[in-house]
């Protein structure tokens, strides 16, 4: 982009963002904020839109109604390379209809870029990230948030590598073959499962990225001590401002992360960020079951169920500063080269928070890191270094391997 049309592109943009930036509670976005979000490669580890367009097919490539993700959104907000998630629901684990959704959303990101190859392009490496920001295209790498998929057969890793997964979160809502989960309370392999600790290994020598997002403690500890290269949190938060809620890291896990060279990515969620959306979150589901135990599945209390409590119960959305606070503490805890974003845009449904509503503000994000001290050097770490340099370990691991 010529500098004195981008100069005027960000005036533009800017402009946007202080015109929503009206009301009392809306960050006041500077200009360079503006200037970093789109002179800088931004990798958010997680976005959830190919199981969003397989759902209800709506064309991303051009501005869309709903959701968190498209094009001009993008654009706005400097997001340049969004790991699109291929999530397979832990309810099909261990049946073929896993591998098939897995390669169906594939050929959805795929058909992406097909009918927009001058807008985006899949990347398979990190040379393929830095060779696509300088051309302006937004990369879409991909990453398999359950493993599932993989039943089990290297040979079906290796097909999913050739496809360009290059990160896999072992497991999502329920132990599988590879892992326990952290919501799954049976632990039947007390951590990775004999096939996990030997997938550790391959993934490593054929190049993907291990992501613990989602897993069991053991299963956490179990992965770090068995890797040879560093390992990610793909779309995570904190434990310690969310007490209880084990699918975040608590500090011990995070100081191991350092310690291995890791980046946990920082997931926006409402429940992943604040206390109080979980307890939110545990008082609606214990007053949907009471009636369900009272009345049944049938009770035409439930037909309008969410709009009532929502309504008479507020939900407390989170805010751009409490997201800032998991940052702040993984750099109090492990230094500013250990985390990253994991956004969970089009993931975690309307429960995204205060500023952070969709992929066109992150140079809220940047001026709010701005506003807490963060040099520009650290910001750019969290918005890409840290992960890209994760990811070229993986990489020169494997070539070596």
């Amino acid at each position: 982009m010529k500098a004195p049309f981008k100069k005027r592109y960000i005036a533009m943009i800017l402009s946007s963002m202080m015109a929503l930036s009206n009301n009392a509670n809306a960050i006041e976005v500077s200009e360079k904020a503006v200037q970093i979000a789109h002179d800088t490669i931004i990798v958010d580890g997680h976005i959830d839109v190919p199981y969003r367009v397989n759902r209800g097919w709506v064309d991303v490539t051009e501005a869309t109604e709903g959701g968190d993700f498209d094009y001009p959104r993008a654009v706005k907000g400097g997001l340049n390379a969004p790991f699109m998630s291929i999530y397979v629901p832990a309810s099909l684990d261990n049946s073929p209809e896993s591998t098939q959704l897995a390669h169906v959303l594939i050929d959805q990101v795929e058909a992406i870029v097909a009918r927009a190859p001058d807008k985006f392009a899949i990347a398979k490496s990190t040379a393929d990230v830095e060779e696509q920001f300088e051309k302006g295209l937004i990369s879409l790498p991909l990453g398999m948030e359950n493993g599932s998929p993989i039943q089990g057969n290297l040979d079906t890793l290796a097909l999913f590598y050739e496809r360009g997964i290059r990160y896999i979160t072992l497991a999502h809502s329920q132990s599988n073959h590879i892992s326990d989960s952290s919501y799954d309370l049976r632990r039947q392999w007390k951590g990775l499962s004999p096939f996990g600790k030997s997938l550790i290994t391959e993934m490593n020598n054929i190049g993907i990225m291990i992501d613990i997002s989602h897993v069991s403690d053991d299963a956490f500890y179990q992965a770090v001590a068995l890797t040879k290269v560093p390992v990610i949190a793909s779309h995570s938060s904190l434990r310690r401002f969310t007490p209880d809620f084990e699918r975040n890291m608590d500090d011990d896990m995070v100081k191991a992360l350092g310690e291995n060279g890791g980046v946990i990515m920082i997931n926006f969620g409402s429940g992943f960020v604040s206390k109080a959306a979980r307890q939110w979150r545990a008082g609606y589901t214990q007053a949907r079951n009471a009636i369900v135990e009272a009345e049944g599945d049938e009770s035409p209390k439930l037909e309008n169920f969410d709009e009532t409590y929502r309504a008479e119960n507020p939900y407390p959305y989170s805010t751009l500063d409490e997201v800032l606070d998991h940052i702040d503490h993984v750099v109090k805890l492990v230094g500013i080269d250990h985390v990253g974003i994991g956004s969970d845009y089009d993931g975690v449904g309307d429960s995204l928070p205060i500023d952070l509503k969709d992929v066109s503000t992150f140079p809220n994000l940047v001026q709010g890191m701005l506003n807490r001290g963060y040099s520009e050097a650290d910001i750019k770490k969290v918005l890409s270094g840290n992960l890209l340099r994760v990811w070229k370990a993986v990489e020169v691991y494997a070539a070596a391997h």
